[in-house]
């Protein structure tokens, strides 16, 4: 297997046995270990008759006889195997709007409370729209910070989707999933769902091809076992 094979974690634990440093991208990490093989001498020939070749067929002979491969695309047994997020279906138009979308936050400024500078309470709590007859923010005075304003608002056509392109679904329980489009859509699950029925969400979504946005761990403790 080469060095390009192998995750970040993997490259990060070869790295720490040989005591080198594991900071980096993954490329550096690839040319530190590469050099470092480079330096070392040369190790013990393999004998003749043996080859790396059967080796590689005994190991795929016994991941066979594990089960692992009885149909493509069954990864259960491997509990570290990692599987990429699911990504909606976009059309050319949708995929413009999230990028102009991203590129008007850059622009956006940040929007403070009027005085936060000045009491530490108030720095910490989010924005409020000015009030007062006398507020020089309200009256929009130079070297004041900026009110949100209408004009602040970004593109129509991608307003209310999440980050990835997916239109969010609030839902309770798992009745809420019939009907949704894996495709364009995906779930959020509410905030005061307990982990009993969030757990019920979580297999039928993955049993409709839904993606839960926050989907989180829970532990199989006491009845939930």
């Amino acid at each position: 297997m080469s060095l390009e094979d192998l995750t970040v974690s993997e490259l990060k634990e070869l790295l720490k046995e040989r005591g080198l440093k594991v900071s980096g991208k993954k490329s550096e990490l690839i040319e530190r270990l590469s050099s470092e093989e480079g330096n070392k001498p040369a190790t013990e020939e393999t004998p003749k008759g043996e080859s790396e070749a059967p080796i590689e067929e005994k190991i795929e002979d016994d991941e066979e006889e594990d089960g692992f491969y009885e149909e493509e695309g069954d990864f259960e047994e491997w509990d570290d195997f990692h599987t990429s997020r699911q990504k909606p279906v976009l059309d050319s138009e949708t995929q413009s709007a999230l990028s102009i979308r991203i590129m008007q936050k850059k622009k956006q400024p940040k929007f403070r409370r009027q005085e936060w500078f000045r009491y530490r309470r108030l720095s910490k709590t989010g924005y409020r729209k000015p009030k007062g007859k006398d507020s020089k923010m309200r009256m929009n005075r130079k070297y004041r910070s900026p009110m949100a304003r209408v004009g602040y608002g970004k593109i129509g056509s991608a307003r209310g989707l999440h980050p990835s392109g997916f239109e969010e679904v609030l839902v309770h329980n798992a009745n809420d999933l019939d009907g949704l489009n894996p495709e364009l859509q995906a779930v959020r699950v509410a905030a005061k769902v307990g982990n009993r029925k969030r757990s019920t969400i979580h297999e039928r979504a993955d049993n409709l091809g839904l993606r839960v946005l926050n989907r989180r761990q829970i532990d199989q403790r006491g009845d939930l076992r």
